[in-house]
Parts: structure tokens; sequence; C-alpha cells
């Protein structure tokens, strides 16, 4: 689903069948799981009314994951995506990749806000993003 933005352009069955992957690499079966690609403003809206943040980001996960299959609404920001990349020095492609499953780690259990969790975080992704499907991304 998107607001206020064009789909991305992602193989979704090639997508799901990594998402699959990396969450039964943690143990975890997936369930129901919601994506919104948006627009910057959307998602500072999402965040200032169900956060109480008043404030940009990647990403926003709801998790409705139970203990043994993930469930959850992620919300990205495209926008965001594409500034982080250029501020990064990565193409726009591998940040959104690393993004979605980002969201995933999280509804796995993955944490990245206290110390040293963001380490441990990033070692997921750079596992999950090692185990990446070729004609995940359909252009």
């Amino acid at each position: 689903m998107t607001q206020n933005i064009d789909m991305p352009q992602l193989n979704t069955a090639v997508l799901e069948e990594w998402i699959e992957k990396v969450a039964s690499m943690l143990g975890k079966r997936v369930g129901a799981l919601t994506y919104v690609f948006c627009d910057d403003e959307y998602i500072l809206d999402t965040n200032r009314q169900f956060l109480g943040h008043d404030y940009y980001t990647d990403i926003i996960t709801f998790d409705y994951s139970n203990s043994h299959r993930i469930a959850g609404d992620m919300v990205i920001s495209i926008d965001t995506v594409k500034s982080n990349a250029q501020q990064l020095g990565v193409d726009y492609d591998s940040e959104l990749l690393r993004v979605i499953i980002h969201g995933v780690l999280h509804l796995c259990g993955i944490n990245d806000k206290g110390p040293g969790e963001r380490e441990i975080m990033e070692q997921h992704e750079n596992e999950a993003l090692a185990v990446l499907p070729q004609g995940i991304l359909a252009k």
C-alpha cells in the first residue's frame, strides 16, 4: 500500500521468500505483514499520532507478533530512505531493503535503542542482506 508516493519496484514473491528465510533464521514464522510506503509528511503524522514523536524517521513498526509468529504493520518513508541513502553514500535500493528487513527484525524481537543494541541490529541486518535472493528488485 502507498500514501502520497509511487510503489517501490519490488518483486513481492521474492520479498516474501526472503522475509520468511530471515524470520526462520531467528526461529520465527511469518504471519500477516503490511507495508505502507509513504512520504515524509505521512510518516511524521503517524509518528506524532501513535508515538508522540515530532520527527521524521525511515520506519515505524507496529508489532502484533506472538512468541512464534511475527505480524505487524510497517510504515516506511521513501523520502527518508532516499535522503539516508545519500547521506550514507549507498544506493537507494540497498537502503530500502535494509529498512524493510529492519522492520522485520524488530518483529522478531531485535531492538536497537538500548546500550549495544544498535550493533546487534546491524549484525542481523547484514546477515539478512547476505541471504538476499536474486530478483527481489522488479526493474
